[in-house]
């Protein structure tokens, strides 16, 4: 495994800090509308719509949330509920880490700085990561930056705040679509992907490493 020794370490959190709960959400609420044998599919249109919404110019987290979902039901002609959109969005702030990510940050926490940029809205994120057990240096979001990964402009919000370039910093995300694409073109110096098995990597040559969980991170800059 190359060695490569980072200024910052940047991260994303939904999904690779934090365990997301969109999809367990979402199948919780329409349980008693979409069959289990369909599920799976309405679910991963909801991931896709909310892909969709983020590629265009910037709009509050809430309301990336509740048009997927609107659009979700719209496809499957179910009625869409306001009420539950907001249930999914109001959610957020209580999803805590996966069970490795606090001691693999602390293994690297005190060398090198951490830094999150996360899809997320002010409000809400700094509950999300007050959970992670670790401190950061920076915590930069989608709201400040007026773009939602994977655009180039949340990229180049962050690295304007940090006054570096990209090839200084290593970037650590459970996500091709979001973010390995991204930094790859981007320049990161190193891109870790961390295999959650809920994104197949199909695309390894955007990743310079790879590891299970968190608490792999530190080898891959030599601690």
């Amino acid at each position: 495994m190359n060695i490569f020794k980072p200024k910052y370490i940047t991260f994303d959190c939904y999904g690779t800090l934090t365990n997301f709960q969109m999809a367990p959400s979402a199948r919780k609420i329409f349980a008693d509308r979409i069959a289990p044998e369909q599920m799976e599919a309405f679910v991963e249109d909801f991931r896709i719509y909310r892909l969709d919404e983020v590629l265009g110019d910037w709009k509050p987290f809430s309301e990336v949330v509740r048009n997927s979902v609107e659009r979700t039901c719209r496809k499957w002609k179910l009625e869409f509920r306001e009420e539950e959109a907001m249930q999914i969005y109001n959610a957020v702030p209580t999803w805590g880490p996966h069970p490795d990510t606090t001691e693999g940050l602390l293994k690297i926490a005190h060398e090198i700085p951490l830094v999150i940029l996360s899809n997320a809205d002010n409000d809400q994120i700094h509950h999300n990561v007050e959970k992670l057990g670790a401190p950061f240096a920076h915590v930069f979001t989608a709201e400040q930056a007026r773009a939602y990964k994977p655009r180039l402009q949340a990229f180049e919000y962050m690295f304007d705040q940090l006054g570096c370039s990209p090839a200084e910093c290593m970037h650590v995300s459970s996500s091709f679509r979001y973010d390995h694409m991204s930094a790859y073109d981007m320049g990161f110096g190193a891109r870790v992907f961390v295999n959650r098995n809920h994104e197949a990597n199909l695309m390894p040559h955007y990743a310079t490493h790879e590891i299970k969980d968190i608490r792999g991170l530190a080898a891959t800059v030599g601690l």
